[in-house]
């Protein structure tokens, strides 16, 4: 019996709590309702029925206000900015055209260097540059 106890989770503490994520169409009927209250104590009323913050409903007022019922559905966290991925993709692009440019200079010199050698190399020795073995 003890063991049925301690194995047994507290069903009133969630492990971690998730974030409430709210339709535009939830949005838009508890915004309906909330300008439909009239009496004092309706909308606590209403924020208590459903969970809900007065912040929710400021903040879900002007979104509405701002940009309508699209303003409603918007999503949370930064706006995905197209040149962030150009610029990043021609960074990349730079670095390594500077990499390159500075792999072909190098190759350059030993080729120049490959081609003296091989001049030197190739002249016949002159009659009196033979040394007397």
């Amino acid at each position: 019996m003890l063991n049925e106890e301690a194995a047994a989770p507290d069903p009133e503490v969630e492990a971690k709590p998730k974030r409430r994520r709210f339709t535009a169409d939830y949005k838009a009927r508890i915004l309906r309702e909330a300008e439909g209250c009239n009496k004092p104590g309706e909308i606590g009323a209403l924020l208590r029925r459903e969970g809900l913050y007065a912040s929710h409903l400021i903040t879900w007022r002007r979104q509405r206000e701002k940009e309508g019922m699209a303003g409603l559905s918007r999503k949370r966290g930064r706006k995905a900015d197209p040149e962030s991925g150009l610029a990043k993709k021609n960074a990349q692009l730079e670095a390594a055209n500077r990499r390159l440019t500075e792999k072909l200079r190098k190759a350059e010199i030993i080729i120049e260097f490959q081609k003296k050698m091989a001049e030197l190399w190739s002249t016949p020795n002159r009659p009196g540059d033979e040394e007397n073995d």
